[in-house]
Formats: structure tokens, C-alpha cells, sequence
């Protein structure tokens, strides 16, 4: 059994490695973006080491966006190449908003749980049917594929806003996911939509409405300056 690491990738994010029986508890720290795909290399040893799998702690995340989701979702692939699990044992509302937006938090759920119910076969010993794993992994391969296409939309209209309003990358994620929630659009469509008034398409008055009160919002919880 390796002995407890903690390494800092960048000064964005840093990961705890603590040895749980046969498991490993990892708790992250910081944002999980592009640049935490430096990552990878420490949870690929972190599984590696482990019998069972990763239980992993996010609850410190202060920014999560889909390249984060694609990297809990290539780990979560290689543990179930390895017969191990990777689940999501806490988190805040970065990851939560993600997670839920692109109904992948039950790939992450503890065995017997209620977002992740499992299916006792013939020797009642808890392990999924091979039908229940095979639909698991047409589902996780659907949200990585959708991840993957609406990313450079989501990026650029984050961009936007935060061009446009001198915000924070954290502030303009925030900004989106509650214009999303309150026009009841889908987060890429409305990044789809903020992209297009470069090119001089304009917004639509209520998406306009909600957008202003979401910055509003958001300065008023996270002061600026």
C-alpha cells in the first residue's frame, strides 16, 4: 500500500492521496479545468494504487466546467476497465451545478445508493447485471461525446461575459448556469445564443432581462474589485 502523497499540480489546484482499507479517499482542491487535466497522471496512480477504487472529496472545488467532467469521466472508464469504482463521496455547488446539469452524477454514486442503485446477481453479492454496467457505459460515453461538442460554445460565451462585464471566470460561469436555469434554456443553446451576438445576432429581451440580473446577482454575492 503506498504511503499517504499530497503533490500541487499548479497554483490553481492541489490533490490529497490518503489510503482507506482497500480504497483511496482523494480530496481536490482549487478548479477543475482544462489546466486540471494535469491531474490525471496523480489519480491514474491514485487508482493504481488502490484495490477498489477512488472515493473522491471535491467539496473544495471552487470552479468546475466540462473539461473537469471529462476527466472524472476517462478515470471513471479506466476503473471499470479494472473491475474498480470512482465515486463522488462530497461535493459543492461548482461540481454539484455540473454534474446535475448533465445528469451524470449517478455514474458517481456510492453502490446501493439512490442515485446509483445496483442490481444483485445470481450470488446476491451486489455486483451489477452486465446489462446495468453496458447501459452505464453507453450513457457516460453520451455525456462525454455532448461534453466534448458544447464545450467551445460554453468557453467562448463565458469569455464573453467575462469580456463584457469584467468578470471573474468563476462569476461568469455562475452567470450562466443561473440565465440557464431562469429562461429554462439549455446551458449550451444560451452559449450558443451569446456567441452569435458577436457575429451581430441579437439576444432575445427576456434572455437580456435575465442575463443582467444574473451579473447583478452574482456581484452582489461575490463582490468585484
Amino acid at each position: 500500500m503506498p504511503e499517504p502523497a499530497q503533490s500541487a499540480q499548479t497554483c490553481l489546484v492541489t490533490i490529497d492521496v490518503v489510503p482507506d482499507g482497500d480504497r483511496m479517499n482523494v480530496r481536490v482542491c482549487g478548479e477543475l479545468d482544462h489546466g486540471g487535466r494535469e491531474l490525471e497522471h496523480d489519480l491514474t496512480e491514485a487508482l493504481d494504487g488502490s484495490a477498489s477504487g477512488i472515493d473522491l472529496d471535491l467539496s473544495a472545488i471552487g470552479f468546475c466546467d466540462c473539461s473537469g467532467l471529462n476527466l472524472l469521466l476517462g478515470l471513471r472508464r479506466k476503473a471499470l476497465d479494472e473491475g474498480k469504482t470512482i465515486t463522488i463521496s462530497a461535493s459543492g455547488p461548482p461540481v454539484d451545478r455540473l454534474l446535475e446539469l448533465t445528469g451524470a452524477r449517478e455514474l458517481f454514486a456510492r453502490p446501493g445508493s439512490e442515485a446509483g442503485s445496483t442490481e444483485p446477481d445470481a450470488a446476491g453479492d451486489g455486483l451489477k447485471a452486465p446489462e446495468a454496467v453496458d447501459q452505464e457505459l453507453r450513457k457516460e460515453v453520451a455525456e462525454l461525446r455532448r461534453a466534448m461538442q458544447t464545450r467551445p460554445a460554453i468557453d467562448l460565451a463565458r469569455g464573453i461575459l467575462m469580456a463584457s462585464f469584467s468578470l471573474s471566470p468563476e462569476v461568469a460561469w455562475t452567470v450562466l448556469v443561473t440565465a440557464s436555469q431562469n429562461t429554462n434554456t439549455k446551458l449550451h443553446v444560451l452559449a450558443q445564443d451569446l456567441v452569435g451576438t458577436v457575429q451581430g445576432t441579437p439576444l432575445p429581451e427576456e434572455v437580456q432581462q435575465q442575463l443582467a440580473a444574473a451579473v447583478a446577482q452574482a456581484r452582489a454575492a461575490v463582490p468585484l474589485g
